[in-house]
């Protein structure tokens, strides 16, 4: 099915919400002025022509060429609308179903009981309706605050690990890891700068980022080059690439036109001083002694994200070092290939999923829609020997902040006891 069928089906079906939803505005504003009445159509049937061609306006002009502050907070603005009416219809099916019952129930019932009945039934219908707004208007306020404010509220995740077999001249060895920059979807470089002088100030030994520094063009770091090369580490940075990093989810004017853009983005870690891992890896020396680190291309277990990445190519003569770390972009991989056939790799650090950019992480409990999708989604997982931690992304993509889930900085630090 063509895109812009596609795209006008989805504005039909959001446009058929507006209508639902809108019935509830006519309810509570029943009693209320003409002049308030009509004041209140022309908002709402407004607002809601706009986002239908909004929805329209990319079959016939590519994103690309709309200024950034549109692309990213317009669109975001139109959705989370979006979003907020559907969960407010869900309070107006409520008292829809219960008319159907009672609907059918008045077959089966006496006429006098139904008055009764219905002597209720418009308090109800306006006490659900102003549920309705109430309801909308919460996730909406949430959203905007997650744009705001939690969108750069980063967060520092101290974790330490123990590794038996870690030499001693590596004992007490602190790792930051950064994931999912995702920098086309940051209007400025204030906010990076915030994150990065958190990172100095933590003084790593080394330093990982595991994939996604853009969304999907080269040409998206270009204001950040020098903000990037102040990521810094004595023992070096390292990175890896994540799914967003190929281009794969743009329409290229041809083959070599994407090549050179992935040639392009690597040339951009070598530029902010990343060594790249493309399925390789590379010794780690303090002292006499020595670890591995492991970087391969981004190997997706799930949803059809594309296996680039060979570790049996880059594990290949790791088998002197005692410690081996990888890094891995898409958690799953560690669930499907690395803890089953890579047993001897002690950590592998993964971003991908953001946390869900949405979530509750209080003490005892944590829930975000990402674990539907990803069984490892945040945080540290053990299995034996073997460990995996999920970075929950620094940046951010469609929606343009977070609730809930902050961005994360990770912290870890290496013990042999």
């Amino acid at each position: 099915m063509p895109l812009s069928i596609r795209v006008f089906i989805i504005g039909l079906l959001l446009l058929l919400v507006d209508w639902y939803f809108y019935q509830a505005i006519v309810t509570v504003l029943k009693e209320s002025s003409v002049f308030r009445k009509s004041a209140s159509a022309y908002i709402y049937w407004g607002f809601t022509i706009i986002t239908f061609l909004l929805f329209l306006t990319p079959s016939f002009i590519s994103l690309a060429d709309w200024p950034k502050y549109i692309r990213v907070y317009l669109f975001a603005l139109v959705i989370m609308v979006a979003i907020s009416k559907i969960i407010g219809s869900l309070f107006l099916a409520t008292d829809d179903i219960i008319r159907l019952f009672r609907w059918i129930g008045s077959y089966f019932t006496t006429k006098s009981e139904i008055v009764v009945e219905n002597a209720h039934h418009i308090s109800r219908l306006k006490f659900l309706s102003q549920i309705a707004l109430g309801m909308t208007a919460l996730p909406l306020a949430g959203f905007i605050y997650g744009m705001v404010k939690g969108a750069f509220d980063y967060k520092v995740h101290p974790i330490k690990v123990t590794l038996p077999n870690l030499p001693s001249s590596f004992n007490g060895l602190k790792i930051i890891q950064i994931s999912d920059i995702h920098s086309g979807s940051f209007v400025s470089t204030a906010h990076l700068e915030e994150a990065v002088k958190i990172i100095e100030r933590e003084k790593p030994d080394l330093i990982f980022f595991t994939g996604d520094l853009v969304n999907d063009r080269a040409s998206e770091t270009d204001l950040y080059i020098e903000v990037l090369s102040k990521i810094k580490a004595p023992l070096g940075v390292f990175s890896t690439l994540g799914n967003h990093d190929y281009g794969d989810y743009v329409s290229w004017a041809s083959e070599e036109a994407k090549i050179e853009n992935l040639n392009n983005l690597k040339n951009v870690h070598e530029q902010v001083g990343w060594k790249l891992l493309m399925n390789e890896h590379i010794p780690i020396k303090i002292g006499d002694d020595e670890i591995a680190i492991i970087g391969i291309e981004n190997w997706g277990g799930s949803f059809h994200f594309p296996k680039y990445g060979d570790l049996k190519k880059a594990h290949s003569g790791t088998e002197k070092y005692p410690v081996k770390l990888l890094l891995s972009h898409d958690p799953s991989h560690w669930d499907i290939q690395v803890k089953e056939d890579y047993k001897d790799i002690d950590i592998t650090f993964s971003g991908h999923t953001h946390g869900g950019q949405f979530g509750i992480e209080i003490p005892g409990f944590r829930w975000s829609p990402s674990q539907y999708a990803y069984k490892q989604w945040a945080g540290l997982y053990t299995q034996e020997n073997q460990h995996l931690y999920v970075n929950r992304g620094l940046g951010f993509l469609g929606y343009p902040g977070r609730v809930g889930i902050s961005p994360e900085i990770t912290v870890m630090e290496l013990y042999n006891s």
